[in-house]
């Protein structure tokens, strides 16, 4: 007698079926929005490589910060661009800066909307190096501590300035740490700390450097930046900014790090981000171009994958767009 063999129905059948089984399942509210503003502009200035994405005056980026929250958003990610650049990045914690002028403007008009401020120095540097350098013959170094004071001094500006939560991006050591006492010390202790706990020096960066109009003069950033090679090294970083009191930690870039994104996840379980890059934009913009992708679709996909693989947060230049897509 023919013995029967039970074989499960894969949910396959219909659209119905596969959204009751599905198990990952994306929200505008895991979304975060990057914007540029740039003392240098006075009405938005495309970038060339990232298509869709804009350099914006201060008063338009509190325009578009209050359209991101009409459509949903929760947050944006605040990156700045000064008119002047020196060896001591003086513009970046400056008073009355192009992010502080920025902040001030979008919390005038949705005090609401969290907003993050990337705390990093190559914007602001006229070497375009993250950090206070000191060059010997043919080599040049990064001076750690004395980077760490203005990071300092700049996330005080920023959490004075009305920022939520402050994103320091340049992979110091014991910089986070530093910000947290300082806030403390200042009374911002409600002001958070999102950590780029594992940046990787890539090759995805391009466009953004574009952007924010920040290429080292000289050398690259392979010496404070992360070895794309190295995972234990990713999860000894991450805990050492889970140690000194970050809230949030990003890994950055996204897909060729999602090996690297599971793992922190599952090792810390705190709160995760993920940068999906400006390099990941560029490509998938290009091949939409081309004709080799459906847009929608692929975007999700991502998006889907990324939080598949442990993100609680995706900061993406896609935002706005996601945002309109998850309501159809």
């Amino acid at each position: 007698m023919r013995k029967l063999v039970h074989r499960p129905r894969r949910l396959r059948r219909s659209p119905a079926l596969r959204n009751l089984a599905r198990e990952t399942h994306l929200s505008v509210h895991d979304f975060v929005l990057p914007l540029f503003v740039s003392e240098k502009v006075q009405q938005r200035r495309l970038i060339a490589s990232m298509p869709g994405v804009f350099q914006l005056s201060a008063k338009e980026v509190a325009d578009d910060a209050r359209a991101a929250r009409d459509l949903g958003l929760q947050a944006i990610l605040l990156f700045g661009i000064p008119e002047q650049k020196d060896e001591q990045a003086s513009g970046a914690y400056a008073e009355d800066g192009i992010v502080q002028k920025a902040l001030r403007a979008i919390k005038s008009k949705c005090p609401e909307l969290v907003t993050i401020t990337d705390v990093c120095l190559c914007e602001y540097m006229s070497h375009g190096h993250c950090g206070v350098t000191r060059i010997d013959g043919d080599h040049f170094h990064v001076l750690n501590d004395e980077t760490v004071e203005l990071l300092v001094k700049t996330a005080l500006s920023h959490a004075a300035a009305g920022a939520d939560i402050v994103a320091p991006s340049d992979m110091m050591d014991g910089r986070v740490g530093a910000i947290r006492e300082a806030l403390d010390e200042r009374g911002f202790d409600q002001t958070s700390i999102m950590s780029y706990a594992a940046k990787f020096a890539s090759a995805f960066y391009g466009p953004f450097r574009e952007a924010a109009e920040s290429p080292p003069q000289f050398g690259d950033r392979r010496s404070y930046q992360m070895d794309f090679a190295n995972a234990n090294e990713a999860l000894r970083e991450v805990a050492l900014d889970v140690d000194e009191g970050a809230d949030i930690v990003m890994v950055k870039p996204a897909l060729p790090y999602m090996d690297i994104l599971w793992r922190v996840r599952e090792r810390f379980r705190k709160p995760t981000a993920v940068y999906h890059v400006s390099g990941e934009y560029a490509m998938v913009k290009s091949a939409v171009e081309k004709g080799f992708l459906n847009e929608r679709d692929a975007v999700i996909e991502i998006m889907t994958a990324l939080k598949r693989a442990g993100a609680d947060i995706i900061v993406t230049y896609w935002a706005r767009e996601l945002a309109r897509w998850l309501r159809e």
